[in-house]
């Protein structure tokens, strides 16, 4: 669903809400034009009883006073002066419940009755309220009695200031007996502590302890010099000979001594061949690894000699001879240097295997030592600490029931008496003032009736309610209209008629039936009833007629209430024969047609009346009346009892072409037009729409031609 959509949904939906709204609106405002008179009833009311009560009542007399918050020097430092503080977010509303509550009030009663014997008591009302801005409280006392009103405001003052001054050494009494509590509970245990601090040293020697933190260094550096040895030998174990001894090379550098006393004979075939220069050997190595290595660099040294002189050399050669010797007697040379640096590699892994065990037993060994010294360290501070909070508190509690002490002595009352009690005047009663509320409380009470009886009553009063109360559709308003003459009948209609809106309701009317149907087939038989009498059926018949026949049509009403049909008076003729005698006595209905004033309007009137009607209306001769009538006449208008009030009008309906139902504006019961509806759906009888009678034309739902009347003027 898009937008569009959406809106159209919704704004039915608004439009219902604003119609009930308004209708709800509509209705109270008919309400008050109708039942107005009720607050005659109950502001007068309200003002006389508030009269009469003023004249009864004695005078009473007003005594003010005043109090103020105290100005106090603090005399307390850190947490020891919030000991006697009061909540100031709730301060002055709880003083000054305090200042009226029942116990100030009762000991004021009490204080006044002491001091002065001779005074008569009276009930007295205290109010207390606070200056805007300002600390200052202000109590007014209110009583028959001028002195006593004055008295008992004095008492309550001085009362409030006694009470909290008991309050305040209660509340001092039980704090220094809880704080002596609890300095007498910490006693014992600054005792208890001191004795396991005394047993503690008695067993722990202090300079041993103060010595742990230097014997954890010492089990540290064990602890380092445990794994860099563990970290070598792990190393010696993963690395190769080769790599071991350049290791070692490049930790100790090689000390190389070049002469010819110290050469070997190695070095001197090499220098003899005369490459001794080019090979750069080392004279002298500062251990057997350095000379191994030294040696196989001679080795390859020699072989690469090898190879460059044998492209231009023989075999036989004495220079390749001496070349052959050398690298026979260094290969020979390197094998010992080789096994002698085996030897001492494994010499040096069992030097750190012995290392690493000697170095773990003194680790496990001196690493219980720290613990067990680090323990009893902890204890010792634990045991210190202990001591110290538990002094600590004591010193503190010991502070605050010094300070409290001396606060008691001090006085901590915070409101004192800034104005005493002023003597006792007579109050002015403001008369205008009362009877303007109680004048408002009785037209409150008015509109509580007024809403009791709207609960209560379920007419319909105007258009709206008309369609929210009833599904069929309204046909036709018809304005309120009084009797023009002595009689106080309503008057026939005529084109001239000065009344416009009461004309053109009918005239609407009589078009709603003219186009009730699309297909240009209007219905030619019409029953014209309602549900109780007086709802103004039988003009609605006659004026819808006579709109009818002033349209060029052939109209024939009907007079069917046989019991009290009154059509031929509205219309002035006297007619001893009508319906009545046709379907009794089998006259033919044509005999007993009066014609009308109105051309093309003719009355069937009702003749004598018959209690036993109702059975004529089952017979043949109705049947063929309205047949025949049909066929002479462009319409026939059929006027009937009330359909709560006899079963003539239920048993018509189903044999016409449709029914006209008149509801009574302010008069007719929706519940009780309900019941008549449905009485006539039950018989199959065709409900064409409504018609709303005496509607008063100054709704505000009426929008018909009588709002516009200078239309007209011409």
């Amino acid at each position: 669903m898009n937008e569009n959509e959406d809106f159209i949904a919704e704004k039915p939906n608004r439009t219902a809400w604003m119609d009930k709204f308004y209708t709800q609106l509509q209705r109270y405002r008919n309400l008050l034009l109708r039942r107005w008179w009720v607050f005659l009833i109950t502001i007068p009311l309200a003002v006389a009883i508030e009269v009469w009560q003023l004249s009864s009542t004695p005078p009473e007399y007003l005594s003010v006073g005043q109090m103020i918050v105290n100005i106090k020097l603090n005399t307390q430092q850190g947490s020891i002066g919030s000991l006697y503080s009061e909540e100031l977010g709730n301060f002055l509303g709880t003083q000054a419940a305090l200042m009226q509550g029942q116990s100030v009030l009762k000991r004021a009663r009490d204080r006044v009755a002491a001091e002065n014997p001779t005074l008569v008591p009276c009930d007295v009302k205290v109010d207390v309220t606070v200056l805007p801005k300002t600390t200052i409280f202000v109590l007014r006392a209110t009583g028959r009695e001028s002195q006593y009103t004055q008295k008992f405001l004095q008492a309550c003052m001085h009362e409030y200031i006694n009470l909290k001054k008991e309050m305040a050494s209660h509340t001092s009494d039980t704090t220094i007996a809880g704080l002596s509590e609890q300095i007498q509970k910490l006693e014992p245990e600054m005792n208890r502590i001191d004795d396991q601090i005394a047993i503690f040293l008695s067993t722990n020697e202090v300079n041993l302890l103060e010595q742990s933190a230097g014997m954890n260094n010492f089990v540290t550096v064990l602890y380092q010099r445990l794994a860099e040895a563990q970290s070598e030998y792990d190393l010696l174990k993963s690395m190769s000979l080769d790599q071991n001894l350049l290791i070692e090379e490049q930790r100790q550098p090689t000390i190389s001594v070049v002469g010819a006393a110290s050469a070997s004979p190695v070095q001197s075939v090499l220098l003899n061949s005369g490459m001794g220069e080019a090979s750069g050997m080392n004279a002298a190595n500062s251990s057997i690894g350095m000379q191994y290595l030294s040696t196989k660099q001679q080795i390859l040294l020699l072989n690469a000699d090898k190879e460059r002189f044998g492209e231009y050399l023989k075999p036989q050669h004495p220079r390749m001879v001496a070349l052959d010797e050398a690298v026979d007697r260094l290969t020979h040379l390197v094998s010992i240097y080789r096994q002698q640096s085996i030897e001492q590699l494994e010499a040096r892994k069992s030097a750190l295997e012995l290392q690493i065990k000697n170095l773990e037993n003194q680790c496990k060994q001196l690493g219980q030592e720290d613990l067990d010294l680090s323990r009893k360290r902890a204890e010792y501070d634990r045991l210190n600490a202990r001591s110290q909070r538990v002094q600590a508190l004591h010193d503190q509690l010991l502070t605050s029931l010094q300070t409290l002490d001396v606060n008691k002595e001090i006085g901590s009352e915070s409101v004192t008496i800034y104005q005493l009690a002023s003597d006792a005047q007579q109050t002015q009663t403001t008369l205008t003032r009362n009877i303007l509320v109680v004048s408002l409380l009785g037209f409150a009470l008015g509109l509580g009736l007024l809403f009791i009886m709207d609960r209560l009553d379920d007419r319909i009063n105007n258009f709206a309610e008309l369609q929210e109360f009833f599904d069929e559709e309204v046909l036709g308003q018809i304005p309120r209209e009084a009797g023009r003459s002595g009689s106080g009948k309503i008057p026939l209609l005529n084109s001239g008629d000065s009344t416009t809106s009461f004309l053109e309701s009918f005239r609407n009317l009589r078009s709603s039936l003219l186009y009730l149907s699309g297909t240009g087939q209007h219905p030619r038989t019409l029953l014209v009833t309602s549900s109780v009498p007086n709802d103004g059926k039988s003009v609605t018949a006659g004026n819808l007629a006579m709109s009818l026949a002033m349209s060029g049509a052939r109209v024939l009403l009907v007079d069917a209430d046989l019991r009290k049909g009154t059509l031929h008076h509205h219309f002035g003729i006297q007619a001893e024969r009508g319906l009545g005698q046709v379907l009794k006595d089998k006259l033919d209905w044509r005999t007993v047609v009066v014609p009308t004033a109105i051309d093309g309007l003719s009355l069937l009137p009702r003749g004598k009346g018959d209690k036993h009607s109702t059975e004529f209306f089952y017979s043949a001769d109705m049947e063929t009346l309205l047949t025949t009538a049909a066929k002479e006449y462009d319409y026939v208008i059929i006027d009937t009892p009330p359909v709560l009030a006899a079963d003539d009008a239920a048993t018509l309906a189903p044999r016409v072409d449709g029914v006209l139902f008149v509801i009574r504006a302010e008069a007719t019961s929706a519940r009780v037009a309900r019941a008549s509806l449905n009485l006539l759906h039950q018989r199959k009888a065709l409900v064409l729409g409504l018609v709303l009678n005496s509607v008063r034309p100054n709704v505000g739902d009426y929008y018909y031609y009588g709002r516009y009347k200078e239309y007209h003027s011409t």
